[in-house]
């Protein structure tokens, strides 16, 4: 027989969000606004060059930290060298926000292989 799921109570947005749900749109949301810090657009912009691909709309290629390979805009991300963490809760926050938005030398810009591959290992880790 399966068993009943336990209903989650939702205690936030007037009922609409649970705790979980609550700190992953906060999660989120903070990601999104890292998206245009200056330290990561200067960290792309360190690790680039003229596109050598013969498609004249790739303005630019990216280093890869890992792999040394070169590749475009779209294929590449800026990670955190120490990752941001987890934000489950508001004790979290100070910490995952010092992290997430750190300066320079804490970022690197890899290819989403490499990227991948490092998050997998984070999360074995853990």
């Amino acid at each position: 027989m399966k068993s009943k799921k336990e209903k989650v109570i939702k205690t936030r947005g007037g009922g609409k969000y649970t705790e979980s749900q609550f700190w992953s749109l906060i999660r989120s949301a903070l990601r999104q606004k890292s998206r245009w810090w200056n330290p990561i657009q200067k960290v792309k912009q360190s690790n680039r060059r003229k596109s050598q691909s013969s498609n004249k709309r790739l303005k630019f290629e990216y280093l890869c930290a890992i792999c040394k390979n070169w590749f475009p805009d779209k294929e590449v991300n800026v990670d955190h060298i120490i990752p941001a963490g987890s934000l489950t809760c508001s004790a979290d926050l100070p910490s995952f926000v010092e992290r997430l938005f750190c300066e320079e030398d804490g970022l690197r810009v890899l290819c989403k292989k490499c990227h991948q591959e490092v998050t997998n290992l984070q999360r074995e880790n853990k």
